[in-house]
């Protein structure tokens, strides 16, 4: 038994509440080297000595390339749980607890793993209609000026001494104007990047975070925009930029102004006087932008202004959470402050965080309910489109990256093939609409929120800013791929199991191309099977239930053998 590959964390995507009556453990061992585990728990505050103990036999629920991961669910009445584990090879047992390892159990339930207590406060709170949401990420320079169509002329407005651009025209009312199309893809959730006053195009340099850019349009438009977003039944997400501002920001102008002696001059980190706005900085700036000054949130005046910045947009306009930018750079305390101040407002209101890697800390319940899952798109890219990694490598990524958070936490999490920051897809697909087709596939199967970036459902290409951030094609639409985004999303919002349910490797045919994986709820299982290779394959569905319905179809599949053509996927209900 290898030992030395054991591992629980108490506290942790190991050991989480997943409400007030459910606490989830977990357990790491090498791959292929246990044949049982057992969970024995009790209450740590009982009466008797030793205390009463309740075994459960864990299943296991994922491996990866080197580790097998079990599981069991405590449904009792405890708030305080003490527990150990019991692991079986076939020729030994061995114990293991927050003492260490041991053939005997002799420790006291003082030194058993811990689970303190219960709490309601500590458990997240996801808004419940995240796990329902298909996310469409829009561009707002580059999406529409008017109903399906944009202009792709540039503009440059004068106003109030401050100059604003725009690349391609895109303005609040093509969007507005845009909404049947929207809302027809089947989304149910609109995420805006910036569109806030700001000097470049892309509108990563605020320079007034209580005005709508003019080159996007009026409070008023947006007002409406949100309006008649919701009237289809769509929410709104905003994009907001707090850990740097523009150059033209109020508080930045002063301090180059006045220097030492500006009220703002302990905004912005790390800065020195008089300061010097070129290269080399003696300030802190975003990717040592000189444009884009760091502010300094750990300042309470910092604090309380984008407080009400995050406030005043949910109360004035209606809108429905917060994308925020570069939030791994920006300290812990303001986003906690930051989420105190939106939820009084608006208690389901989402918050979204922009960090490329793993962000355990960020996603305790105290911060973010989302981050950005820039991880699913890694493994997809590599997998679906360069083809760079097996079956089996795939699998054991996924499984990693599901794991790695608490189960609510990672149903919640944003998946995207692709982003404005980030070249397309499709630019990386070997097969082109082929392996496109099958990553977005997987991306409405899979565990997490999925997220189209504009424009993903008319196959544009483009590795530069400049092409991934193209003019939406409306002239010229790709009517048959609207056609299967619109199928796969209305499957994807159907089944609470796609939304919700558990994750669990079903085959892996590395021979044939052939990967399937059940999603299941207590009320509902589903099983996804993807054919990933060139030709068509017959698969035969578990003899486990009676029948099984095709949900693309309706067909109840009587005979269990069935034929997946190449490059498809399908999704079965058991019934």
């Amino acid at each position: 038994m290898q030992l030395q590959a054991v591992l629980h964390v108490p506290l942790s995507n190991y050991a989480f509440a997943a409400n007030e009556k459910c606490l989830v453990i977990r357990l790491r061992t090498a791959k292929d080297d246990i044949e049982t585990c057992w969970l024995y728990y009790g209450d740590r505050v009982c009466e008797k000595d030793p205390i009463d103990v309740t075994k459960i036999k864990m299943k296991k629920i994922a491996s990866d390339e080197l580790f097998d991961y079990y599981e069991a669910v405590i449904e009792d009445n405890y708030t305080r749980v003490c527990y150990y584990f019991g692991l079986e090879d076939g020729k030994t047992h061995i114990f293991y607890s927050g003492y260490g390892f041991s053939e005997e159990m002799k420790c006291s339930r003082t030194q058993y793993f811990q689970f303190p207590y219960i709490r309601r406060e500590d458990i997240p709170k996801i808004p419940d209609w995240a796990k329902e949401m298909v996310m469409y990420h829009i561009f707002p320079d580059s999406f529409a000026t008017e109903k399906n169509a944009i202009s792709g002329k540039e503009r440059c407005i004068e106003k109030e001494e401050k100059v604003y651009k725009s690349h391609q025209g895109g303005t609040l009312r093509g969007i507005l104007d845009s909404v049947d199309y929207i809302a027809e893809l089947g989304v149910n959730c609109v995420y805006l990047n910036p569109i806030f006053a700001a000097e470049s195009y892309h509108k990563y340099d605020t320079i007034d975070y209580f005005r709508i850019d003019p080159c996007f349009g009026t409070l008023e438009e947006f007002k409406e925009l949100v309006k008649t977003f919701h009237e289809k039944g769509i929410r709104i997400i905003l994009d907001g930029v707090f850990n740097h501002c523009g150059a033209g920001f109020f508080a930045f102008q002063d301090v180059l102004e006045n220097g030492i002696n500006s009220p703002y001059k302990d905004w912005f980190y790390q800065m020195e006087f008089p300061v010097h706005f070129e290269r080399p900085l003696n300030y802190e700036a975003f990717a040592y932008v000189k444009e884009m000054p760091k502010l300094n949130t750990g300042n309470p005046q910092v604090v309380e202004y984008f407080k009400k910045v995050g406030t005043w947009w949910i109360k004035e306009t209606g809108i429905d959470g917060w994308r925020l930018d570069v939030a791994n750079e920006i300290n812990h305390d303001f986003w906690r402050e930051f989420r105190k101040a939106v939820r009084e407002v608006k208690p389901d209101a989402i918050l979204i965080g922009e960090i490329w890697e793993d962000s355990e800390v960020w996603l305790l319940g105290d911060q973010f309910d989302s981050t950005m899952n820039y991880t699913f798109s890694y493994i997809c890219r590599e997998f679906f489109a360069e083809h760079s990694i097996s079956l089996r490598e795939f699998d054991e990524k996924i499984n990693r990256m599901i794991l790695r958070y608490p189960m609510p936490v990672s149903l919640a999490q944003m998946n995207f093939l692709d982003t404005h920051d980030v070249p397309r897809f499709l630019s990386y697909c070997k097969n082109g609409e082929r392996d496109l087709r099958q990553a977005v596939f997987f991306m409405m199967m899979c565990v997490g929120i999925p997220s189209v970036f504009y424009g993903d459902e008319q196959l544009i290409t483009g590795v530069t800013e400049p092409e991934y951030r193209k003019p939406m094609p409306w002239e010229n639409r790709n009517l048959s791929m609207e056609a299967f985004f619109k199928k796969w999303i209305k499957i994807r919002r159907k089944f609470p199991a796609l939304q919700e349910g558990s994750y669990e490797t079903a085959v892996v045919e590395e021979k044939s191309g052939i990967y399937g994986f059940y999603r299941s709820t207590k009320g509902q299982r589903l099983l996804v099977i993807i054919n990933t290779g060139t030709r068509p394959q017959s698969i035969t569905l578990p003899e486990k239930f009676q029948t099984y319905l095709d949900i693309e179809t309706g067909i109840k599949c009587e005979k269990k053998e069935i034929i997946i053509p190449e490059g498809t996927g399908k999704v079965f209900e058991a019934i």
